[in-house]
């Protein structure tokens, strides 16, 4: 019932009818994962710089529909943001428009449900843009794959301490590791512990 208000609400403040889309009735076979690199962890004072996006429908992974995205920066990254994502200023001298990067990232997910880790941080990055763009925050359903992996973990060690890190949750998974903290990988490394966790009853 709250979910339906809020929705109702978050459409009827949409200021650009193109996006209405993100409205539609929801690909139950379908979601999209997603990651983004920032340059911090503060979404009101902080911007993104890369968007890693890529589909699952069914059992499968779609990576030949992913995308991963560059946005350009108006003050320089800093040191500390670059050892983390190796991401420097001067590679992004091929990078689009924040505003150009939310319309293809709303094209791409549609009204499709989201997965990530930590995606709370990376939904309210994305929210940031859209809302003064149109109106809006994402009105898609959402779901954390570390609140998935808790689930199926708490079954078996009840009153235990679960490690909710991302390398613990793919190593616990028996997951192959992708260079971390590039957006794409770390989307398509989330997209298969979503898989994986769906398919399994406890861990």
């Amino acid at each position: 019932m709250f979910r339906t208000l809020k929705q109702k609400w978050n459409r009827k403040h949409l200021t650009d009818e193109k996006f209405a889309f993100l409205f539609d009735e929801t690909h139950d076979d379908e979601i999209v994962v997603f990651d983004c690199e920032t340059t911090g962890l503060k979404p009101k004072v902080d911007d993104i710089i890369s968007i890693g996006a890529v589909k699952i429908k069914g059992n499968k992974i779609l990576t030949n529909e992913a995308i991963h995205i560059f946005v350009k920066q108006k003050k320089q990254i800093s040191h500390e943001s670059i050892t983390i994502h190796q991401i420097r200023h001067c590679d992004l001298d091929e990078a689009i428009d924040i505003e150009e990067a939310m319309k293809i990232f709303l094209h791409y997910i549609g009204s499709r449900k989201l997965a990530g880790y930590y995606l709370e941080f990376d939904v309210a990055m994305i929210d940031k843009y859209i809302k003064p763009m149109f109106g809006i925050t994402l009105p898609n359903k959402k779901e954390e794959v570390s609140a998935i992996y808790y689930d199926k973990k708490i079954a078996t060690i009840p009153q235990g301490h679960i490690d909710l890190r991302f390398d613990t949750i793919l190593n616990e998974l028996n997951l192959p590791s992708l260079q971390a903290h590039d957006a794409l990988n770390d989307a398509v490394m989330t997209a298969m512990m979503y898989l994986k966790l769906q398919n399994i009853s406890k861990i």
